[in-house]
């Protein structure tokens, strides 16, 4: 039997041992939460169609992790943008940008270097759609889009790639894609083969790039409530694939897991994850963030 003093001393005990196991657990969440939200401390990024919708969006949430951002977009008022995100503290520099023109492109890189000194991160997130019905589908119309979306993510990844591999050390270039890069759609098909275009050249250049430490990944958004969206929207009832506004995100949507289209937020989580040391094992992929749309 013990004594009434043994037993409260070794109740003492152990209620000191639990009380030190919960301030490590809460010490250990505190040091993770600290840790997720500097994943990207004082790297620097470029963002491209950063004026507005998801380019805006991921460039805001690297600036809420740490990141020197370069907001970059064919929108004259770019600097204006990056000027109003500064605002929610955080380093940020707009650059006026034609992603087709690899002069232009150059030119961006080499202002990001000498404003901030490197480049870590690069995502090629301008695009561009414009619906034809399949059997009006034109020559401008496919060139427009391909030259964009296709020739202006190849071209970002090797001008960004020639930087990465000129300074040592390695590099992130994440590109979007799209649930039109999984599946082809009769009103959209330039787009769709851009978007391919994308995924086959995510897979190249991580297989190019490989040896110089260089990651290329991408994500594959699917409905986004942004303002391409709200302007597909206008552009398909122009064709006549569809009567009344809304009706084409409606009908797009109706098949998503999830029960809703996405917002730009939805996106930050998974690219804040390949921009940030997370993704370090992982390249040459892509990932789907569609709420379920599109099960591969």
């Amino acid at each position: 039997m013990k004594t009434t003093a043994g037993a409260w001393v070794e109740r003492c005990i152990r209620r000191t041992a639990v009380n030190i196991r919960s301030i490590n657990l809460r010490n250990i969440r505190l040091e993770t939460t600290e840790k997720q939200m500097d994943r990207v401390k004082d790297k620097t990024c470029i963002v491209t169609g950063a004026a507005r919708g998801m380019g805006h969006a991921i460039g805001m949430a690297l600036m809420r992790e740490g990141a020197n951002v370069v907001f970059a977009d064919i929108d004259e008022n770019i600097c204006q943008v990056a000027a109003e995100a500064t605002k929610e503290g955080g380093s940020a520099h707009g650059i006026q940008v034609d992603i087709r023109d690899r002069q232009q492109v150059q030119a961006m890189v080499d202002e990001t270097v000498k404003k901030f000194g490197k480049l870590d991160v690069k995502f090629n997130n301008a695009g561009m759609n414009k619906p034809m019905n399949f059997m009006d589908v034109t020559e401008d119309n496919w060139n427009s889009i391909m030259r964009l979306n296709g020739l202006g993510v190849l071209i970002g990844i090797q001008e960004s790639a020639r930087q990465m591999i000129k300074q040592g050390g390695g590099g992130k270039i994440i590109n979007t894609a799209s649930i039109a890069s999984r599946q082809g759609f009769d009103n959209v098909a330039p787009y769709c083969a851009s978007k391919f275009a994308v995924v086959s050249l995510t897979q190249s250049a991580a297989r190019a790039l490989s040896g110089d430490n260089i990651t290329v990944n991408g994500f594959a958004p699917g409905v986004v409530n942004t303002p391409l969206w709200e302007q597909l929207d206008l552009d398909l009832m122009e064709i006549g694939a569809s009567e009344r506004p809304g009706q084409a995100m409606e009908e797009f949507s109706a098949n998503i897991l999830k029960g809703r289209v996405a917002t730009p937020d939805d996106i930050t989580g998974t690219a804040m994850y390949l921009a940030s040391s997370d993704s370090d094992y992982m390249t040459g992929q892509i990932v789907m963030i569609d709420g379920g749309m599109t099960l591969v």
